[in-house]
């Protein structure tokens, strides 16, 4: 669907006398990889509550949701000024360089980038708006996916303006309930829900197993970008030690940190010119002070609450089985 939309607004473009680039960037951003976890959830939700026969207006949201993430990860990007995204320089990266170098280059790039970013997000609104959805369901569909908008805005405003102790714990898992819980997993299996006509009763059942389940997807992802993964699929990295992200993993680590420790972090932790030798010495305090350990277990527990939600929610099989494998595929994946 995507492809065909995608084309569609090319064909257009073109007629009009629109960039090429602009579509041709999208559409390299969506085959880059990605897990299309939102599109599946949210197909999901909409056979777990009772969703049959055509499903053209579930596929259509979830499309939807697809667009929405590569406008909020480019921005993010620019955010963050991150080097590369799914193996490929980041967008705005590809587009200052192709602006030469200098100051200019560097402004207009992220520029250039944020608007590609908007486009995403108005295409992304488009195909929600064309969905085939049941006129007495769309007002609920339309609202779910305004606060997954809001939530999000809220989520990135707090990692980037964020002043907190670098020790609080509660305060980096109230960014990754915002940022990441709501909009990854919980929001899509309610669109989808909403799109079947759910009851508030399955939609609740969805909040209780969505917001953990997102939480731990991100835990995992903060783990994963400090210590890679132990099958190697995942190299250790330093983009969240270089930028001072405020994750779960380093909120950790400073709270069980002795004296000595917690000054080695807050030296080394944001510092952008970090090297592989003191992101080591990063990683040797987090194993020191159980920060990882105590992360693995906070994963452990969400997952472990979210098969009990299952247990008693009495989905179709099929989507159960989905479900479940869904749960593991975003607590356990390792690249």
């Amino acid at each position: 669907m995507l492809e065909k939309f995608l084309a569609e607004k090319a064909r257009a473009g073109a007629g009009r006398g629109h960039p090429p680039e602009v579509v041709q960037t999208v559409r390299d951003f969506l085959t880059a990889g990605g897990k299309r976890i939102r599109a599946l959830l949210c197909v999901v939700g909409w056979h777990a509550a009772g969703g049959h026969g055509d499903a053209a207006a579930a596929v259509r949201v979830a499309a939807s949701l697809e667009l929405f993430v590569v406008f909020a990860l480019i921005h993010d990007d620019i955010v963050d000024d991150s080097v590369t995204r799914r193996g490929r320089p980041a967008v705005h990266r590809v587009m200052r360089a192709r602006l030469g170098a200098g100051e200019r280059a560097e402004r207009l790039g992220a520029g250039g980038a944020l608007l590609v970013g908007n486009l995403a997000l108005m295409w992304a609104q488009e195909l929600l708006h064309t969905a085939p959805i049941e006129s007495g369901r769309q007002r609920l569909v339309h609202r779910l996916y305004d606060a997954m908008l809001e939530e999000v805005m809220y989520g990135q405003y707090l990692d980037v303006m964020g002043t907190g102790r670098s020790d609080d714990v509660e305060a980096a898992l109230r960014i990754i309930r915002y940022k990441t819980a709501t909009a990854t997993v919980e929001r899509p299996l309610r669109l989808g829900a909403a799109v079947a006509g759910a009851d508030e009763a399955t939609m609740e059942v969805f909040t209780r197993l969505g917001l953990p389940l997102g939480e731990a997807f991100q835990l995992r992802d903060d783990l994963l970008d400090v210590f890679g993964s132990p099958d190697g699929a995942c190299a250790p990295g330093l983009s969240d030690l270089r930028e001072g992200k405020r994750t779960v993993l380093l909120a950790l680590g400073m709270q069980n940190a002795d004296q000595s420790q917690r000054e080695r972090l807050g030296r080394l932790v944001g510092r952008a010119d970090l090297q592989e030798r003191e992101a080591a010495e990063i990683r040797g305090i987090l194993l020191a002070t159980d920060a990882r350990g105590e992360t693995e277990r906070m994963i452990t527990a969400r997952y472990d609450h979210v098969s009990r939600v299952l247990d008693g929610a009495g989905f179709p099989a099929s989507a159960d089985r989905a479900l479940r494998g869904l749960a593991v595929k975003a607590t356990r994946y390792t690249s």
